[in-house]
């Protein structure tokens, strides 16, 4: 067994990459790149963002190790109102969606949604095998809900610079 002590001294991406070896994952340079880049990217990030960071690790092998992160649970994706694509670092663990701020752009994990007794519902009804779903609950923030009108972000505002979102809620 693994003394705690050692967890304590390792890096977030060390943790990462044991995941990935325990799996029987190789922990590749351009795959080290990627979680670093991931990690380093602050709240909310694109691919292309990770690409930019990760330089010299190819599209295909940035878009294959962040699906490979997704389905550790490492991140999770969230779909802006505008319709693009964001990722951000797990910390909510197991199930959960997002709120999203219209306003400027901060997001938020919830975990305590009636999803799942809906699918069961549809799946019952319908004879379909739900194999999952994915929930984004869009809206306005306080903060963005006490500005004057005129002080207020326009949807596409503020996207740069996204907030660091927090989890709430939950069983």
């Amino acid at each position: 067994m693994v003394s705690d002590t050692r967890y304590h001294s390792m890096t977030e991406l060390d943790v990462v990459a044991e995941r990935l070896e325990m799996r029987g994952l190789r922990v590749t340079p351009a795959r080290r790149a990627v979680l670093a880049a991931v990690l380093e990217a602050g709240p909310h990030f694109t691919v292309d963002d990770v690409c930019q960071r990760a330089r010299g690790v190819g599209r295909a092998t940035a878009f294959r190790t962040m699906r490979l992160l997704q389905h550790l649970n490492v991140l999770c994706r969230v779909l802006l109102d505008d319709g693009s694509l964001h990722y951000r670092l797990n910390r909510t663990h197991g199930h959960h969606h997002h709120l999203v701020c219209t306003g400027c752009g901060h997001v938020e994990a919830f975990t305590n949604c009636g999803v799942p007794a809906l699918a069961e519902e549809v799946a019952r009804r319908t004879d379909y095998e739900i194999e999952g779903h994915w929930l984004e609950v869009y809206g306005r923030c306080r903060a963005c809900r006490s500005l004057p009108p005129a002080g207020r972000a326009g949807p596409a505002a503020g996207r740069g610079g996204m907030a660091g979102g927090r989890d709430i809620g939950g069983t």
